[in-house]
């Protein structure tokens, strides 16, 4: 089943961010998809600042996976775009099991490495400030997550 939450500015982005946050546990994947400018960062900002991570959040964009170790819990924040089409292990499964939080931008390039049970958010650009956030639990944390939050 899918949910779906309208945001109205960045503000309203982040606040969803913080209340899926309260909702977090250890090994959560949380897979971004969405065109470029779409709300994806802004989202992990939300996340990463209601973890308690002090770090500004930019995208990962050249480094693959940035690491934030010091909040409640670790976050490990990826933007695959690059790896469009690649077949090649480059490790990120790892992090599913690492006992933090993954976020992973792009995450409809790499579908085939993600794990079965995850949380996908699709951001649809409708003008300049709103976005349909699209949620599809695969589980049932996340579909609990879901019902909790939305």
């Amino acid at each position: 089943m899918d949910y779906k939450y309208t945001s109205r500015s960045d503000a309203d982005t982040l606040e969803l961010a913080q209340n899926i946050e309260s909702e977090k546990f250890p090994n959560m994947v949380i897979c971004l998809v969405g065109e470029l400018g779409s709300g994806k960062t802004v989202f992990v900002k939300g996340f990463a600042q209601a973890l308690g991570i002090q770090e500004t959040i930019t995208s990962p964009t050249f480094n693959l996976v940035k690491e934030y170790l010091y909040g409640e819990l670790p976050l490990y924040h990826m933007d695959v775009y690059r790896l469009e089409g690649t077949k090649e292990n480059v490790g990120i499964e790892e992090y599913f099991s690492q006992g933090g939080v993954t976020i992973v931008e792009w995450a409809d390039m790499v579908v085939d490495i993600l794990p079965e049970e995850r949380l996908e958010i699709e951001f649809k650009v409708v003008n300049e400030n709103t976005r349909v956030l699209v949620f599809r639990p695969f589980g049932k944390r996340y579909e609990d997550l879901c019902n909790s939050v939305l």
